[in-house]
């Protein structure tokens, strides 16, 4: 008979789980030779389907063209009239939806692996963007709620394994609205979350010493801003346009200098 975690299992693996979720399964995989079994296996199926999987490398160029262009139309749509708006969003909606399908046609499938995101064994970005994703379901953004830094920074301090810089950016247009704990490479990463106009940013920290810094890059139609302040690496992540989130990356980045002048 199966173990009833067994489903469970699979979800984590896929990355459907919440952090708290994510850490309960790892638990059990720990003290369960079953699942531990699973997933290895699931572990071997998807290293052998990447090392077999064939595709083509886009040249850095047309990949950046095609960024500037989806750019550039966010940037257009926000300058029209609201019935123009309409228009513009339904149609980048069609391609996006084309772009970003699973079971779609061959071009859907190339645009969004090949010329949007970078090679498929990069665990990092799935794991980040997936987590991104899941933040954006129902109930599962904020683990505390509050605009204030004073509140969102010493929670962490109990929940995650890093201590990352917080503040709150009204006047320039990113809105601290909480934080919340995830959890990915066996860390409890700190996520700091903030509205921009009508597009959430998540910021996520993590402690990683030595690891070469990932560049920026676009991933299935997020963007993926990396840089890093001592030993904690932060990622922001969003659906917003490259000048909006490079926007709030430098707040962050002035906010963590002065802190170490200080």
């Amino acid at each position: 008979m199966r173990c009833a975690e067994s489903l469970r299992v699979q979800a984590y693996f896929d990355g459907e789980l919440d952090a708290l979720s994510a850490a309960d399964v790892e638990r059990h995989s720990d003290a369960c030779s079953e699942c531990r079994a699973q997933l290895e296996d699931l572990k071997q199926l998807r290293a052998a389907l990447r090392q077999d999987l064939t595709y083509a490398r886009t040249p850095p160029v047309l990949r950046a063209r095609i960024t500037r262009a989806l750019d550039q139309e966010d940037t257009v749509r926000r300058a029209r009239p609201n019935s123009e708006r309409r228009t513009s969003w339904t149609q980048r909606s069609f391609w996006s939806g084309a772009l970003s399908g699973i079971g779609g046609t061959a071009i859907a499938a190339s645009v969004a692996f090949f010329f949007l995101g970078p090679p498929l064994t990069s665990p990092l970005l799935d794991d980040l963007v997936n987590a991104h994703v899941r933040s954006l379901m129902p109930d599962h953004l904020i683990d505390v709620v509050s605009t204030d830094k004073h509140t969102v920074k010493p929670w962490f301090s109990g929940h995650t394994d890093v201590s990352p810089a917080v503040a709150d950016f009204p006047q320039q247009g990113y809105r601290l609205i909480g934080g919340r704990a995830d959890y990915f490479d066996h860390q409890r990463a700190a996520v700091v979350v903030y509205q921009h106009g009508s597009h959430v940013v998540n910021v996520f920290s993590w402690a990683e010493a030595n690891a070469a810094l990932p560049r920026n890059t676009t991933r299935n139609g997020y963007h993926l801003a990396f840089w890093k302040t001592g030993n904690l690496v932060y990622c922001a992540v969003s659906d917003t346009g490259w000048d909006e989130l490079l926007g709030l990356v430098h707040l962050l980045q002035d906010l963590a200098a002065n802190d170490i002048r200080e």
